[in-house]
């Protein structure tokens, strides 16, 4: 996201003199020296530019060229010093400024105006001190020079005095109301403070007095974005372009809200548009290169990595934040230092932000309770991987031993998912409504909690500045994010001895706090226990022939096909198997025809079997895994377009965990493997034409690579069952996807890299005991992928 601070493409405003214009200039005509000249252009150039650059800049010239003609006239005149060196100002002449301003303020020392313009100059150079006692002049020789408050409540501001930054924006606004530069530079220092509501107002005044206010209506959307309010944010970063087309950032922050709500292609789109206007917007740059990433576009990818390499290095040598957000950095190849390096970065902007509420440090209460209190916070208490994976764990605590508190930053979403968090949990808090972080802090801290796990990390959602806030005395990292906070303000990160080994324990700020086995968890056996059985049947074909097809049901009791297949079996003297194979019959015929019909159910015998495909549009909770299906399922190959007799390979992660080097070995594997297809999911759907332009490119036939939609949460574990061999993205893990394919009992081969997020997959196939999964490097890989598609066995 790009945020202009300054709120104005110049936020210190330029004095506009003792004289006011009310002429428009005709920009077309040649300058000449009639009466109303001067009057013409200073009105146009304080006006926001309608035209194009081109025609301002031309503008500026001529202005230049006017003041000359004056000057050679009237070379005493310190006025028109002053509006020569305002243009220079404008065309970014500021040496030649600054000569001109001084000129000004020697001719006419009581010239406040002259003051507060060098003072910008001097800013511009870097001279802040200088600038400082050029406002401050000015605000001797006229107290009430609203301009010269203004910007010396910026200097404050970007010094950290934000009392004083504070005091003299209202200052200005007791002055003069109608100041919508200053409305809009108080509403941006609220904003860093996180008075959301109160920036917002000022905001919404700034607009109401000047309604073409591009950098006003830029900067509410970035805090309508920061409420959650992404039409409303949207419709301000349209206002602001409409405005002005040329507006950079503004173009930026909109791809960033199309980002947000999945419309990669417009976001890809207005990125591009911002770095046209300005070619080194190094935000704009590094987002685009992500979006670029999610969608498996990779063209000119090396040089792509080198130059988002070179630009934070750059950044963090400079001490500004990167633009590369810490939870992206996994995704390019940077060292763990420099990853730890721009996580350390952006966690001391809410050491920032917490340091201008000037509010004492909570005092942890110390004394010993007859049991530990540990909380939970995080903003996924509800419908989200997060919960689907530790639903359960509020209520598995020893509870004499421990007390239980989960503070949601989410509003209830009326899952079952969040009732069972708040009914499990012995305290559930509701912190969402409580938006002020400072507040929501003391909370916490009046709640004594000994040990406050942080659920979020850098993920959509987080509030890290409670947490910034210290409100308990040990503050932790778990689940939620797969990487360091670089942050002083927590204490430990729940790991393994796998996930992070103790040679990169370098690599995170925090203190490792090792599990047994894995620290990653699901609730797997509680949402999806009718998947742990499985019953085959084998139609078109006689048992045991190979050439047939197969359907599985996953069931909790369906009495005449059991009875059916225990008459099988003992005629085939078949015993303690948990999939067995049955021939076409009536029942089968039944089931083949609601595959081919989309059939929501069928009956056999009166049992009702589910057609897989279709659970959500029958029951919406077992869908979503908040309930356990009481009947069998029907899941075959044919719902999803595979191969009935093919090695099926697969990968259900996002698109944008997968790179060039893993698509190649992936390509080569199902090369070396006959009849074999890769199944991927169109997550998102604009990925799948670049993966299906890169795999024909190796030589790879278009019929190899099949493409699913993204299904619900029941649908997407039982489908893996479906799959004989998972291959896991080396570059970043699936970690919640990889324990739905083990428990759809699908194994997994994955490469196990420097990264906590790379390493996560390995951490559960050795807690599971199969460590030969887990290979030693690509080649390796591509080996054990291989034997697995070729052995059947």
């Amino acid at each position: 996201m790009s945020t202009n601070y300054g709120v104005n493409l110049d936020p210190d405003g330029v004095s506009s003199f003792d004289f006011s214009f009310d002429s428009a200039f005709d920009s077309d005509s040649d300058p000449d020296l009639d009466s109303n000249s001067f009057q013409n252009i200073h009105n146009s150039l304080a006006a926001p530019p309608a035209w194009t650059y081109i025609k301002f800049f031309d503008l500026l010239y001529r202005a230049i060229a006017v003041y000359l003609q004056a000057l050679n006239l009237t070379p005493n005149n310190g006025i028109q010093h002053g509006n020569l060196a305002c243009s220079y100002y404008r065309q970014g002449f500021i040496d030649l400024a600054i000569e001109t301003y001084k000129r000004a303020i020697e001719l006419q020392p009581n010239f406040p105006d002259a003051y507060c313009n060098l003072g910008n100059a001097l800013k511009e150079k870097g001279n802040v001190s200088e600038a400082e006692e050029c406002y401050n002049a000015a605000l001797h020789l006229c107290p009430f020079h609203v301009d010269s408050l203004n910007n010396l409540a910026n200097v404050k501001r970007e010094q950290g005095d934000i009392e004083e930054a504070t005091r003299l924006y209202l200052k200005a606004l007791e002055y003069f109301p109608d100041f919508a530069a200053t409305h809009s530079n108080l509403a941006s220092l609220l904003q860093q403070q996180g008075n959301l509501e109160e920036a917002l107002l000022h905001y919404k005044q700034a607009i109401q007095i000047q309604p073409q206010f591009a950098d006003a209506y830029s900067n509410m959307g970035n805090t309508l974005r920061e409420m959650q309010d992404v039409n409303s944010a949207l419709a301000c970063f349209q206002k602001a372009i409409q405005i002005n087309p040329s507006f950079a950032d503004a173009h930026c922050n909109l791809a960033s809200i199309y980002k947000d709500i999945g419309n990669i292609n417009d976001a890809i789109e207005y990125y591009r548009t911002a770095l046209k206007l300005k070619p080194d917007f190094a935000d704009a740059y590094c987002n685009l290169s992500h979006c670029l990433q999610i969608v498996c576009n990779w063209n000119d990818y090396d040089k792509r990595m080198e130059k988002i390499l070179a630009i934070v290095k750059e950044q963090l040598i400079n001490g500004r934040l990167p633009s590369v957000h810490p939870h992206h950095s996994m995704l390019y190849p940077f060292s763990n230092k420099f990853r730890k390096d721009i996580a350390t970065r952006h966690s001391n902007i809410y050491i920032e932000k917490i340091a201008m509420t000037k509010i004492p440090r909570f005092l942890s209460n110390l004394e010993q309770k007859k049991r530990l209190r540990i909380g939970y916070v995080s903003s996924d208490f509800g419908n989200h991987p997060t919960s689907h994976l530790m639903q359960s764990i509020p209520g598995l605590h020893d509870r004499t031993i421990v007390e239980i508190f989960c503070y949601a930053l989410n509003p209830d979403d009326g899952t079952t998912f969040r009732s069972k968090i708040m009914q499990s949990a012995e305290h559930f808090c509701d912190l969402s409504r409580i938006p002020n972080n400072v507040q929501a802090a003391s909370k916490i801290n009046s709640d004594g909690i000994d040990i406050l796990i942080n659920m979020n990390g850098y993920t959509k959602g987080a509030r890290n500045e409670i947490f910034a806030l210290r409100p308990a005395p040990i503050q932790v990292m778990w689940l939620g994010y797969p990487s360091t906070s670089g942050a002083l303000f927590m204490d430990y990160i729940i790991t393994d001895h796998v996930s992070s080994p103790k040679e990169f324990e370098c690599d995170y700020s925090e203190k490792l706090a090792y599990m047994p086995n894995t620290y990653f968890i699901g609730d797997h056996r509680q949402m999806f226990p009718h998947l742990g059985k499985r019953l085959c049947l084998k139609y078109k074909g006689q048992i045991n022939d190979d050439n047939g097809n197969v359907a599985m049901i996953n069931f909790i009791e369906m009495p005449s096909l059991v009875s059916k297949l225990k008459e099988k079996i003992q005629q085939n003297g078949q015993e303690n198997i948990e999939s067995h194979f049955l021939s076409y019959d009536e029942y089968v015929a039944v089931i083949d025809k609601s595959v081919d019909s989309r059939q929501l159910q069928v009956s056999i015998n009166n049992n009702a079997i589910l057609n897989g495909i279709t659970i959500h549009e029958i029951n919406r909770e077992v869908a979503t895994g908040e309930k356990v299906c009481n009947y069998p399922i029907l899941t075959t190959r044919m719902q999803y377009g595979l191969p009935e007799d093919a090695i099926v390979y697969c990968n259900f992660n996002q698109l944008y965990k997968t790179n060039p080097k893993t698509l190649e070995i992936w390509v080569n594997i199902l090369k070396l493997v006959p009849n074999s297809v890769l199944w991927l999911l169109s997550f998102p759907a604009a990925g799948e034409p670049n993966i299906r332009e890169f795999t024909q490119r190796m030589g790879l036939p278009s019929t190899q690579i099949i493409f699913s939609k993204i299904a619900p949460k029941e649908e997407h574990v039982r489908r893996g069952q479906l799959a004989d061999i998972c291959l896991d993205t080396p570059l970043c893990n699936g970690h919640t996807t990889t324990m739905d394919v083990l428990w759809a009992g699908t194994p997994v081969i994955t490469l196990p890299g420097e990264t906590l997020a790379s390493r996560v997959a390995a951490s559960q196939l050795f807690s599971l005991g199969c460590p030969e999964l887990v290979a030693k490097n690509m080649q390796d890989y591509q080996n054990i992928a291989v034997r697995l598609g070729i052995d059947k066995q």
